[in-house]
């Protein structure tokens, strides 16, 4: 079995960094690299392009909102046609510096308030895909399974790899778990790996409820700016290993 194993990266601005980076790359096989608006900016952009491609890690953008004082996840009341802008914005703006570099910029997945709005409209979520499809119709696009923007994606003839959080809890529906609310971040060891081996071995994740869910993804996220994030990455990739499944970029594993 292949999986692949991914995090949100770059996202801190100037001398501020939320994670250790160079480490966190090294236990990564795809990186979503924050394009400047909730975090990020051109050096950070150009760091993180030059140490996945050390490390033989797959780039993707992670584009947000222009909140840095939120970090992205606070809604803004932007027009539709604002939203196709500012994400493709940051979406050239990664594929430069990556190009630059020698570097394809190979998938795709928003941050946060970005991909909650996209996410509740199908017109929007059209919108948003046939804009990534005008730029690069082989893009893959990071996706929660059944989600608006996994219809949208294949609609607009884009590949997707749907997602299981390992540090975020689920309720019933397959929803996360709104962040604030107690259990809505995974954290201690031994419910990571209770999780992410249930993920491997059955398909399946245990909701904030106590009830089982079906888990259809192939490609697991580790949050960056979750607290002892690389503690966790190192302990979601063990599991993979110790279930016998290999890390591959997610390239490899779209659909």
């Amino acid at each position: 079995m292949k999986i692949d194993l991914n995090s949100d990266m770059g996202e801190g601005f100037g001398p501020y960094r939320l994670c250790d980076d160079e480490a966190m790359m090294k236990l990564v096989s795809s990186a979503n690299i924050a394009c400047g608006f909730h975090g990020g900016d051109p050096d950070t952009m150009a760091r993180m392009v030059r140490l996945a491609k050390q490390n033989g890690v797959a780039v993707g953008a992670h584009p947000g909102l222009p909140d840095r004082m939120g970090f992205g996840r606070r809604e803004m009341p932007f027009q539709p046609d604002e939203l196709r802008q500012q994400m493709l914005y940051q979406l050239g703006a990664l594929i430069a510096i990556a190009r630059s570099e020698g570097v394809r910029v190979g998938h795709f997945s928003f941050h946060a308030a970005m991909g909650n709005m996209v996410n509740r409209d199908p017109v929007l979520a059209d919108l948003m895909m046939n804009a990534i499809a005008a730029v690069d119709a082989d893009l893959v696009i990071f996706v929660t399974a059944g989600s608006e923007i996994e219809k949208a994606a294949k609609r607009a003839g884009l590949k997707t790899l749907a997602l299981f959080l390992a540090d975020r809890a689920y309720d019933s529906s397959g929803a996360l778990v709104a962040r604030g609310l107690p259990g809505a971040l995974v954290k201690d060891e031994a419910s990571v790996r209770a999780r992410v081996h249930r993920f491997l071995v059955d398909g399946t994740v245990e909701t904030i409820a106590g009830t089982q869910i079906d888990m259809p993804a192939r490609s697991i996220l580790v949050h960056s700016d979750t607290p002892g994030a690389l503690d966790l990455a190192r302990i979601v990739r063990s599991e993979i290993e110790a279930a016998g499944a290999t890390l591959a970029p997610a390239g490899q594993l779209a659909s």
